[in-house]
Order: structure tokens, then C-alpha cells, then sequence
């Protein structure tokens, strides 16, 4: 491997094998570095191949002038939410969870100071990544002496949604958006209040989630047979009246048709997490 371009000291640019260009990062890499000579292979912390050119052209502009323990930072948060969850995150995140968290710091270096509007709904919807948000600005306060707000925290997390789901963050705000509209269509409908802790409500905002990338995305829920969907409309009347006013709901303020599927799927949700509040005595009655 050898050095096409060098950035800063810790950052330079090269080729690989396939001919795709790729970005080198390691502390003192790109010291007395210059084209053709090769990379110090003891150095590498990340190589980062990224299909997107657009996103190689974000990451070199992020990388030219930041901190190297920045970048240090939010490469172990990335590691560690990967563990966390047990699953793959789009490499994305390495480009954009960098660029937050070091937007983040200057805010706060200029003792500017943006609240997150969608705290609440993150912290209620997103439980597992909003602690690892919390995590992040732990290791912030450790590693740099600054206190983030838990604004942040929110912010993080909606970045790690995003690269768990690959969706863009705009996108999952969206989502996030539309999530805490049906909750609230369903408890008005019904008037009642949700136990955001009982396993109903999990298993309601998980559904959620799954509709909701369905809707916004391309690919639709596989379709339940007539029998079937007519035998929960009759089992469950009221809860399959609630499922159709928040299919017009969604219509009007999403302009995303819900399929007969989806509304069969979404009654029977709606009937576990009201029996739920039922039986705790949480539904006006």
C-alpha cells in the first residue's frame, strides 16, 4: 500500500488492490509522508472504504483538520455500539457520528448551546441507543474535560439508529416523528395511559419501527389472507376501528397508504398494549 495523497500527519489517502481509493488513519501516519511512499502498516488504526465518492469527499473534509483523539473518541463509541447491539452499523456513521461529535465540541468551546426537540422521543423510543448516547458523553467527559448536554445524548443516538437501520438521520427523525404520532392516536382513541416499561409497549414500538420502514421505504409487508384479517376484525372490532382511523391519520398527514396487512398486524398490536393497560386499571372507562 502505498501514500497517493497526505492529508494531515494522521491521515492519508491511497489505492487498493481493486483500484478503489481508500483513507489511511493512524496517529503519525502521515508524518514526513509524501506520494509513492509506502504506508507505515504499524500505524493504521482505520482504513476506511466507502462506496459513496460523496461520502469519501465528507470524510477527507471532516478528517483534515480534526483532533486525532477526537476521531479516537468516536471510533471506540462506534466500536462499543456495535457490541452493544450485536449487529453491523453502516460505515457512514464513521463520517457522520465524527463530523456531530466534533461540530458538538466547537459548540461548546463557543459556549453555544442547541436543544434537541426530539430529546423525549429518543430517550422513550430508542432506550438501548440512547444509553449508548449517554456513553459517548461519558467518555467525552473522560477523555476531553467537556460536559456535553444530554441533548447530545439524543443526537448520538438518532446517528447510531441511523447507521443500525441504514437510513439517513433526517429520515429516522421522521420515523421517530411518526412513531410518537400513532402512540398518541392510540392513547387519545382509547384514553388511556401506556406502561412504556411492560413488554406490550416494547413489542408495539418494535412493530412500530418495522412499519414505519416499511411505509418510507420501498418494500412492502407480505399480505394476510382474507380469512384471517376478517377473523381479527370481528375478534378485535374496536381495536381494528382504531387501527383504520390511524390508517386515515396516516394518509393524511404522511400521504403513505397502509396495506390491508399492515392494518390487520397494527389491530392486534393495538389490542395487546390496550389489554395491557386494561388490566392495570390505565384505561378511562
Amino acid at each position: 500500500m502505498k501514500i497517493d495523497k497526505v492529508m494531515n500527519n494522521n491521515v492519508v489517502s491511497s489505492v487498493d488492490e481493486d483500484g478503489q481509493e481508500i483513507i489511511v488513519v493512524g496517529t503519525g501516519i502521515g508524518f514526513q509522508g509524501k506520494e509513492g511512499k509506502p504506508v507505515d502498516e504499524k500505524k493504521i488504526q482505520k482504513i476506511f472504504r466507502l462506496e459513496d465518492p460523496k461520502m469519501i469527499r465528507k470524510l477527507k473534509e471532516v478528517l483534515q483538520d480534526l483532533p486525532m483523539e477526537q476521531f479516537e473518541i468516536s471510533t471506540a463509541i462506534i466500536e462499543h455500539a456495535k457490541q452493544s447491539l450485536g449487529t453491523e452499523l453502516n460505515e457512514n456513521i464513521y463520517v457522520t457520528l465524527t463530523d456531530h461529535i466534533h461540530f458538538a465540541i466547537q459548540r461548546y468551546e463557543d459556549h453555544m448551546n442547541f436543544p434537541n426537540p426530539m430529546l423525549r422521543e429518543v430517550r422513550l423510543f430508542y432506550e438501548r441507543e440512547f444509553a449508548l448516547g449517554e456513553y459517548a458523553l461519558g467518555m467525552i467527559q473522560q477523555k476531553l474535560g467537556i460536559t456535553l448536554p444530554l441533548d447530545d445524548a439524543a443526537s448520538i443516538a438518532l446517528h447510531i439508529v441511523s447507521a443500525e437501520f441504514d437510513t439517513r438521520v433526517r429520515d429516522t427523525l421522521k420515523i421517530t416523528a411518526f412513531l410518537e404520532d400513532v402512540m398518541e392516536q392510540v392513547k387519545n382513541y382509547f384514553h388511556l395511559e401506556i406502561d412504556t416499561q411492560s413488554l406490550s409497549y416494547e413489542r408495539f414500538i418494535t412493530h412500530l419501527k418495522f412499519l414505519s420502514r416499511k411505509l418510507f421505504g420501498t418494500e412492502r409487508m407480505d399480505d394476510v389472507n382474507n380469512d384471517v384479517q376478517e377473523m381479527i376484525r370481528k375478534i378485535f372490532p374496536e381495536e381494528y376501528e382504531c387501527a383504520r382511523f390511524i390508517q386515515c391519520f396516516i394518509r393524511k398527514k404522511y400521504e403513505k397508504n397502509m396495506t390491508e396487512a399492515e392494518l390487520a398486524y397494527l389491530t392486534m398490536h393495538i389490542e395487546r398494549i390496550r389489554k395491557n393497560s386494561i388490566e392495570k386499571g390505565e384505561e378511562d372507562v
